[in-house]
């Protein structure tokens, strides 16, 4: 069998372990473009040889990334033998996050390696990167014809108005699927600090622990399975579309980043509690590439619905429109936390694919600090409140896909974290989005036009 690999005696005693423990079936798992998982699922008493890359794969163009190619080399999977879950709603599947690899290199197109990439060039710089990520979601039961409710609408909890933000009673309605999706992450060791009702109609936060960025990759496409399993045992769907509808709060999944030393030493606080040169210079460094990353934080024509001041309704979005940060100020794009020693990014949003998101920012964190990059005053002001014509044009996020693209294809930046390759294919991929859906005559334009013009 030609693989990459050779299997060794520990391959075959994970295999031995996993049996024991009644897994019947392992699956290595890949990130596509939108962050979720794919891959095969091949017997457990095959796993020695799916470590040393049996399976292989066509994947370009299955997620819409590149072009479908009858003729290219397949790519193989390798998967992470220190990384294996155990499925808690079905323990004869075990699942492994997998590298992609195509003629003995790392593939272009693989998301998991640009970020383990980008984590190498931190360590030789004598950092480490860590994250912690705030998922947002939303979960519907699909109604026909082709309409949707929330899987606890509001209304059994009686309705909330402008928020219903940490109500309990509508967390409590939920807890059928809550509640076995948290005791499922905790089995597998994700460590949830807590849960709750968010502002929208069947929108839910989960947070746990942070970790070195790779693991916290890895925990959130395990996370894409989880909570789509347990929604449909509840009798709905989970979704991760960051706005779906005109009304909604939007779906963000804050990144707080930090660099520790080799020994765990955080860098971004002293022991005074004040933040660091070495936290700024890397928030500058965000900050100067924050339009360019939107591409990749904010990947959806839908991203953009959400990145606005206000809600149809009133009241303030909390999501950022501009490229600023502040002191604890949740309207800026990066905050500075009071009550933890990392650096908030609150332009990314649930859409993201988490490993190429974390690279670009590490990237751009990492240029700040080569650079002795400083910030520029904080901002103290309400973001929301601040006239257009007060800001400068360029630190305003993108107001759209094609804006983000533009900007990204333009940044010396991103031919640096992803290959040209890469960075074409992407940029020809969200193109063809944008496209689209510019293509479609909306009902509002009907509404707004047909008859008045």
């Amino acid at each position: 069998m030609d693989t990459l690999r050779q299997t060794t005696d520990s391959h075959h005693a994970l295999a031995r372990r996993l049996e024991d423990r009644g897994v019947r079936w392992v699956a290595p798992m890949y990130p596509d473009i939108a962050g979720r998982p794919r891959g095969k699922v091949v017997p457990v008493g095959r796993l020695p040889d799916l470590l040393a890359g049996s399976e292989r794969y066509t994947p370009r163009g299955l997620d819409g990334l590149g072009e479908m190619d009858p003729v290219e080399d397949e790519c193989i999977t390798l998967p992470d033998p220190d990384r294996v879950w155990v499925l808690p709603w079905d323990p004869r599947i075990a699942v492994m996050p997998a590298d992609l690899s195509q003629e003995g290199r790392p593939y272009e197109l693989c998301c998991r390696t640009v970020l383990k990439q980008q984590m190498r060039r931190a360590v030789d710089a004598g950092y480490r990167f860590l994250l912690g990520v705030e998922t947002e979601l939303y979960v519907f039961r699909p109604r026909p014809p082709g309409s949707t409710e929330p899987l606890v609408p509001l209304v059994a909890s009686g309705s909330r108005h402008p928020t219903a933000a940490y109500l309990l009673d509508a967390a409590f309605d939920a807890v059928d699927f809550l509640g076995p999706l948290v005791t499922a992450m905790d089995d597998v060791g994700f460590g949830v600090f807590s849960f709750d009702q968010e502002g929208g109609d069947g929108q839910y936060e989960l947070d746990f622990h942070h970790d070195d960025a790779l693991a916290i990759a890895d925990r959130l496409l395990l996370f894409r399975l989880m909570a789509k399993h347990y929604a449909a045992a509840a009798g709905g769907f989970a979704t991760f579309m960051p706005k779906p509808s005109a009304a909604a709060w939007g779906s963000g999944a804050h990144f707080n980043m930090s660099l520790e030393s080799p020994d765990g030493q955080n860098l971004f606080r002293d022991r005074d509690g004040r933040w660091t040169a070495l936290a700024r210079s890397f928030t500058a460094g965000i900050l100067s590439h924050g339009r360019s990353a939107a591409a990749i934080t904010n990947p959806t024509v839908n991203s953009y619905k959400r990145l606005v001041g206000s809600l149809p309704g009133g009241g303030v979005s909390w999501a950022p429109i501009w490229a600023s940060t502040g002191d604890n100020n949740r309207s800026c794009m990066v905050r500075f936390p009071k009550n933890r020693p990392a650096v908030e990014d609150r332009l990314v949003d649930s859409a993201a694919n988490t490993y190429l998101a974390a690279a670009f920012l590490l990237a751009a964190g990492l240029e700040g600090i080569e650079n002795h990059l400083d910030l520029d005053d904080l901002v103290v002001a309400d973001g929301y409140r601040v006239p257009a014509a007060e800001a400068a044009r360029d630190r305003r996020v993108p107001r759209n896909l094609l804006e983000a693209v533009d900007t990204f294809r333009a940044d010396p930046l991103a031919s640096k974290v992803f290959t040209d390759g890469f960075v074409d294919e992407y940029c020809a991929m969200k193109e063809r989005e944008w496209n689209e859906y510019h293509e479609v005559v909306s009902d509002w334009e009907l509404r707004r036009y047909l008859t008045e013009l």
